[in-house]
């Protein structure tokens, strides 16, 4: 794991890991267990982290434009869980009351060989694997 991916981690869970600041959302709380259930699972804990529009997304690489290859989880206002992607287009995947077991749902559906997270942007990371495996 790389200095950035731990940076990542740690900035998200200091924006979104204390469940103390439930006054700004309704979703903040269940968002906040999400986050420190998926930084506890090493599988994903390599990978780079981001955040939007309350889902937790994860990368194989440090930069934007990050990879889409991963489902990501997203949080509903009454507090469950989806699992959809890895793209925008794809079908929900499922949903869940349990960010436990959402966070299964992603390491359960990892591409093969899936980190540690690449320092480099998408474009970078696919040159670079086009390279190692033409050899």
């Amino acid at each position: 794991m790389t200095n950035i991916v731990d940076a990542a981690w740690q900035r998200i869970l200091t924006t979104y890991g204390e469940p103390s600041r439930t006054a700004e959302s309704p979703l903040l709380k269940p968002f906040a267990k999400l986050v420190r259930i998926a930084h506890a699972e090493p599988l994903l804990r390599q990978l780079s982290p981001w955040t939007g529009m309350w889902e937790l997304h994860f990368s194989r690489c440090t930069e934007m434009d990050y990879t889409w290859d991963i489902p990501y989880i997203g949080t509903v206002r009454d507090g469950r869980y989806y699992v959809e992607g890895p793209h925008r287009n794809s079908p929900r995947i499922a949903e869940t009351d349990s960010a436990q077991a959402a966070v299964a749902m992603v390491v359960d559906r990892l591409p093969p060989h899936c980190g540690p997270a690449f320092i480099g942007h998408a474009g970078e990371l696919a040159a670079y694997e086009k390279a190692r495996d033409s050899r």
